[in-house]
């Protein structure tokens, strides 16, 4: 499970060290969302789990008139964000949880996006219902997250190199990375908090992890500084976790492409409208 020790504290300031390849591993995905968020004309948007800042950035280097608030729960990663948009007026980064966030009277959002952050309230109904209530009416909704465990090729070959009985096997409805995998459910949830014209798009795309003449080595640092990996190779003694490595080498190895490591990850792009 994850929780929000994942993007505080050490951890997360490990997270804020990263985004540059966290960034580069959402790739296609990231451009696909854009596209989708980009759909349509916005006044004021607000980028949900906002990290390093890549979506809003983006947001609002191609819309200078228009307003992007960046949120998120990690001081670590504000930090880094709010240095790489410091030259951007329309642009402005807040320490909050999106579940409790007040929109200021200048500032509710008719576009509320979300890279992958939105898995992980522990209440979510409560939380998509806070949101809608923030929203403009009809503000457009568009997040990304991933499709259910099973279907993500990475996470299945990942939790294969952990020792047995390392971790115990997650709940797939906790919050964390696939909590919103299931469409039923997350479209129940989202139809429970309000929100309507509920739509899913599936990708598929190659999460990049490692790149380059090393991009074998480079996708072996990056599984061990972020991550299930991390977590499960931190917890062992130094033989089972040597073991480990070896089998995540190899694992990486055989996704070695053109000087690119890619492995296969499958998400939604879900879409909606708050209440009107």
């Amino acid at each position: 499970m994850t929780d929000q020790s994942e993007w505080t504290g050490k951890v997360g300031n490990v997270w804020a060290e990263e985004w540059q390849r966290t960034d580069r591993s959402f790739g296609p995905l990231t451009q696909k969302l854009i596209a989708v968020a980009r759909s349509g004309p916005f006044a004021q948007a607000i980028d949900i789990g906002c990290g390093a800042g890549e979506i809003s950035l983006t947001l609002a280097a191609g819309a200078p008139s228009s307003h992007v608030l960046g949120v998120d729960i990690s001081h670590d990663l504000l930090q880094v964000a709010r240095v790489r948009g410091q030259d951007r007026p329309n642009l402005r980064f807040e320490l909050a949880n999106a579940a409790n966030w007040h929109a200021g009277a200048a500032e509710r959002p008719d576009l509320v996006v979300s890279r992958h952050g939105v898995m992980f309230f522990a209440d979510p109904t409560a939380a998509l219902t806070h949101i809608a209530s923030q929203a403009a009416p009809g503000a457009r909704l568009a997040f990304s997250c991933f499709r259910e465990r099973a279907d993500n090729i990475w996470a299945r070959e990942l939790a294969s190199i952990a020792p047995p009985g390392e971790e115990p096997a997650p709940d797939p409805e906790a919050p964390g990375p696939f909590a919103f995998g299931r469409r039923e459910r997350t479209e129940t949830l989202l139809a429970q908090a309000g929100w309507t014209d509920i739509a899913f798009e599936a990708v598929d795309y190659g999460m990049v992890a490692g790149e380059g003449a090393e991009a074998v080595a480079d996708a072996l640092s990056y599984f061990q500084r972020i991550g299930p990996v991390a977590r499960a190779a931190a917890a062992l003694e130094a033989a089972p976790r040597a073991t480990m490595l070896a089998k995540l080498e190899a694992l990486l190895e055989a996704h070695h492409r053109d000087e690119q490591v890619s492995l296969p990850a499958a998400c939604w792009i879900v879409t909606a409208r708050a209440p009107g």
